[in-house]
């Protein structure tokens, strides 16, 4: 198999002393419980607990640490993480030369949550899930690597299946609870750390039990874009936020968690739920 490029996906590093405290004080995730060598999934979210990201979040030692965005603009998330470094001591850096390649195999020396240093100057991390290795490295552009739209869209895909959503639609952003995008499945945010935007909203829903909507796999008959509703009994009960094209699509929705068994519809045509494939959580 050949690696291909993934070219929505960016990479922001945070330099400096205060790297990893300004990680901690920003992202969902527990920063404190990450080895050096260790990566995690995390979220950043606004001050009512939507997320404005998902990423991974990739902890070289205290003094770095790795960002990997997989839909937003490094350059614009990094514009807005600036507004809150004030007196820590910390660089927010876009890497605009790194190349972020996937392929579908398992990775030669990355394992679930442990990270890789490849001999060609490469960071590999394993993005495997129960059914399908795959491996994504980090690192310098390579001639040898090549953009394939069929494998960049079975990637894509799998990410859904695996319940990994992309957030690339403005709409999306700022929209949903991690509680909603059902992001406990991938082990993503922390309800016992100490403040972080949003933490409030997100430990309330949690303790509470108040979560109302859940994340779902849905395969399509027909092309949708985000933001399309979801019927069920002609009532519209959830939206779809991201999805593959072609046909048959995969989709992934928010959907209210009070639904029935009846059919569900999308677009005029009958959406199929399917379950959700486990073993991305890190």
């Amino acid at each position: 198999m050949n690696p291909f490029t993934l070219p929505t996906s960016s990479v922001i590093t945070l330099n400096g002393p205060d790297a990893a405290a300004f990680a901690q004080s920003q992202f969902a995730n527990d920063v404190t419980t990450l080895l050096p060598g260790q990566w995690q999934w995390s979220a950043w979210l606004n001050a009512k607990g939507r997320v404005i990201a998902l990423l991974a979040l990739i902890k070289h030692d205290e003094n770095r640490i790795d960002l990997l965005l997989q839909d937003n603009t490094a350059s614009t998330i990094a514009e807005q993480l600036r507004r809150y470094v004030f007196r820590c001591k910390v660089a927010v850096v876009v890497q605009e030369r790194l190349q972020i390649s996937g392929i579908f195999q398992a990775p030669d020396k990355a394992r679930q949550a442990i990270i890789a240093h490849t001999a060609d100057g490469r960071i590999e991390l394993d993005f495997s899930n129960c059914r399908q290795p795959r491996t994504l490295c980090i690192g310098p552009p390579s001639g040898a690597i090549g953009s394939q739209q069929d494998s960049v869209n079975r990637w894509y895909t799998t990410d859904l299946q695996s319940g990994l959503p992309h957030l690339s639609s403005d709409a999306q952003q700022n929209r949903w609870t991690p509680q909603q995008l059902s992001l406990d499945r991938l082990h993503a945010f922390s309800t016992k750390k100490g403040c972080y935007p949003g933490q409030e909203v997100v430990a309330r829903t949690h303790f509470l039990g108040k979560t109302k909507r859940e994340l779902v796999l849905l395969q399509l008959s027909t092309a949708v874009a985000a933001d399309t509703p979801v019927f069920q009994n002609g009532r519209p009960i959830g939206e779809i936020i991201c999805a593959t094209g072609g046909i048959p699509a995969t989709a992934l929705a928010v959907l209210t968690l009070d639904r029935g068994e009846a059919p569900l519809f999308v677009a005029d045509a009958q959406a199929q739920p399917l379950p959700l494939i486990p073993g991305l959580e890190r």
